[in-house]
């Protein structure tokens, strides 16, 4: 059988793109995550030689350890939270299209550690993908993340000779499907387990991940971003302007951030005797070390250090429903054009066996790409 590609069916693929994360919750799993993660120019923006020095001389040798610790408190039998949690999400998607798009294939990649962009990619290529949506886990663009993750996928294809028809999805930090999944998972929370009386001073806190001020002042738009997702999350959920904070998290070094810091809020809070905080994560689709850890863990030792009542943690989306269902809609909006039925009998074929795959991994509880 002749397997040229320009005798197969030509087929799309979906590169959903998270950050990353370390294999294991080792000092040296960790040590190589930072070292390929913070040697990324997108990511640190000082002189090369400078922050090489710092990095190597400072910043691996001593937080490697430290964040280990961290992972480990917070790492699933499956493995890594983000890992598990962005598997599933490329999964349950893969599922929705393979009803409704069966020539469309759907994988995960990490811009750092693995699967990397490179390896998916591959694959794509020996499946004959002709056309190529990308769809990153950032729903609020910034050169950091979305960016660089572009980057990469442009590096890879550069060394192809026959490139995909490529389109991107440069975020959809206001796409109604994605504030809509983000209300239905905060409101199943309260229904749950209830709602905040607002009326006694309750706040919803929005916990977003920080940024160098310095990023905004020379024109990335992610801080806009965030607070217009805040802005229409609130008002989603029938809040007034007074009764939800929008806050940035992770700060890291000297340099100003972008304000107002979750920590120092959170602080704040405690100190004016609030009674209670739920704190969401929007920026996150999925729970990871800095949801898990630094916000649900920390956040709380801090608002009740400083006085604070009731604090819980709301999860991020992770693999609900709502959320799957927002991802296939924002992918559907950037295909129009692009075929929506398999080329030939035999693709059907094809992907009527994926459609099976997946059915039974799901039944299986299988989160496995």
């Amino acid at each position: 059988m002749n397997t040229s590609p320009h005798l197969r069916s030509a087929r799309t693929g979906i590169l959903v793109i998270n950050l990353g994360t370390p294999e294991a919750p080792t000092r040296s799993a960790v040590r190589t995550y930072l070292k390929q993660f913070l040697s990324d120019p997108r990511v640190v923006e000082i002189p090369r030689l400078v922050w090489w020095l710092i990095l190597h001389g400072i910043i691996l040798p001593i937080r490697s350890g430290a964040s280990a610790k961290k992972y480990a408190s917070i790492w699933m039998q499956e493995g890594s939270p983000l890992l598990v949690y962005s598997k599933a999400q490329a999964l349950g998607l893969q599922a929705r299209f393979s009803t409704s798009n069966p020539s469309v294939i759907v994988d995960l990649a990490m811009r750092y550690g693995k699967p990397s962009i490179a390896e998916v990619l591959e694959r794509f290529r020996q499946e004959n993908v002709e056309r190529l949506l990308l769809l990153p886990l950032y729903p609020q663009y910034s050169a950091t993340t979305s960016a660089s993750s572009f980057d990469e996928v442009f590096d890879v294809l550069k060394r192809w000779r026959n490139q995909p028809e490529l389109r991107l999805v440069k975020h959809y930090h206001d796409s109604p499907a994605y504030i809509d999944a983000l209300r239905q998972k905060i409101e199943e929370y309260w229904t749950q387990n209830g709602r905040p009386d607002f009326a006694k001073g309750a706040k919803l806190v929005m916990s977003f991940h920080g940024l160098p001020k310095r990023n905004l002042m020379q024109g990335d738009p992610y801080h806009c971003e965030c607070l217009k997702t805040g802005r229409l999350l609130g008002e989603a959920l029938g809040l007034e302007p007074n009764q939800y904070h929008v806050t940035f998290q992770s700060r890291f070094g000297r340099a100003e951030w972008l304000k107002p810091y979750t920590a120092l809020t959170l602080e704040g809070l405690g100190k004016d005797s609030c009674p209670h905080i739920d704190i969401v994560c929007p920026g996150f689709p999925a729970d990871c070390l800095e949801t898990l850890e630094e916000i649900a863990m920390e956040g709380q030792e801090i608002f009740h250090e400083y006085g604070g009542g009731d604090y819980r943690y709301i999860p991020c989306l992770n693999d609900d429903p709502a959320f799957i269902s927002a991802l296939e809609q924002i992918a559907q909006a950037h295909m129009q054009g692009w075929p929506s039925v398999p080329d030939s009998a035999a693709d059907l074929a094809v992907r009527e066996c994926r459609a099976q795959e997946v059915s039974a991994k799901i039944a299986a509880g299988d989160q496995a790409s």
